[in-house]
């Protein structure tokens, strides 16, 4: 691990602005670039075949307003690129290809705008271990491994963002309660390090394994890694009740960023026709998600440099972050 980056002092960056705008899909702008994500790696096939697709990805969204560029290495894997013939030392060189790309996009993007606004991030990517299945489990967590097991998969990637110099870890999409209880305490062998965890969830209350989102809330509030906690890869319309059934048991930073709305069919790996939420709504959704809590807000699948300009134009007139309601944290 980098030893020297110290650890990302979350609440400070909100304390000098109230909201920070995480980035959007990242699959679907490369795509829009022209790329073909159709193998079981997505768009870590790209850190082999197309690196800089990535950082154009990276920093149209770093020029729509984002304040956060999360890494392509949701589902890069030893295993996975293993698979294509890729050697171990070349996998984590190419984990750690998606940190510097990410901070290249960042640096172009603050080239000649000294000053302004908050110093870009990094968030490393930590998808759960149904992305490398590629069988559809991602989207419900109903996959068994052991704990040992599943901290050898997750080891080598986080070893690897964490000594490429990640600000902070995005446990994301995460499907399975027992599966972020696995890698939370993974973290402890980092103790530099610091995440945030969010889950994909079913409906308005429930993660996709089932298990109660408050539940998750509570256990996660009392781990002192976890800086922030939410939901992504979601439908818009559970969000505000998701946050309902968070703000009550925690008093970290919630974080939210939706998918599109759109339905995606893990069998034939296509997304519905069903159009998106326009533009003009999504403000309404941000004010809306801030006043319930939500301080790092951005998109998902299918969501555009155009949906985080929106974002970060909806920041500019947020009123300053109400006095919480949550309770304290425990002394």
């Amino acid at each position: 691990m980098n030893q020297h980056r110290l650890p990302l002092d979350l609440a400070s960056l909100l304390a000098e602005q109230q909201m920070l705008v995480v980035d959007g899909g990242l699959s679907n702008e490369v795509e829009a670039q022209g790329a073909t994500l159709a193998t079981q790696l997505w768009s870590a096939r790209l850190l082999l075949d197309n690196p800089e697709l990535i950082k154009r990805a990276h920093r149209a969204y770093f020029d729509a307003g984002a304040d956060i560029a999360i890494t392509a290495s949701y589902q890069a894997s030893l295993e996975g690129f293993a698979a294509i013939g890729v050697s171990e030392q070349q996998a984590l060189e190419l984990i750690k290809r998606s940190v510097s790309l990410a901070r290249e996009a960042a640096d172009e993007h603050c080239h000649g705008r000294a000053g302004a606004g908050v110093r870009p991030l990094v968030a490393g990517s930590v998808g759960p271990y149904g992305a490398y299945l590629a069988d559809g489990s991602e989207y419900s967590g109903d996959y068994t491994i052991s704990e040992p097991l599943l901290k050898a998969f997750h080891r080598p990637r986080i070893d690897a963002l964490l000594d490429a110099g990640v600000d902070i870890l995005a446990i994301e999409t995460q499907p399975s309660f027992s599966e972020v209880v696995t890698l939370v305490r993974l973290l402890e062998d980092y103790p530099q390090a610091r995440a945030w965890v969010t889950f994909s969830a079913r409906n308005g209350s429930d993660i996709n394994d089932g298990t109660p989102i408050a539940e998750c809330a509570a256990w996660l509030d009392e781990q002192p890694q976890v800086v922030a906690l939410g939901v992504n890869c979601t439908q818009p319309e559970f969000i505000s009740s998701l946050l309902g059934q968070l703000s009550p048991h925690t008093c970290k930073p919630l974080v939210v960023y939706p998918n599109s709305g759109e339905h995606y069919d893990a069998q034939s790996k296509c997304w519905s026709p069903t159009a998106a939420p326009d533009s003009a709504g999504l403000s309404q959704h941000i004010s809306e998600w801030y006043a319930l809590g939500a301080r790092l807000i951005g998109g998902c699948c299918r969501t555009t440099p155009s949906d985080i300009a929106t974002i970060a134009a909806a920041r500019s007139v947020l009123p300053p972050a109400p006095i919480s309601s949550r309770r304290e944290p425990t002394p």
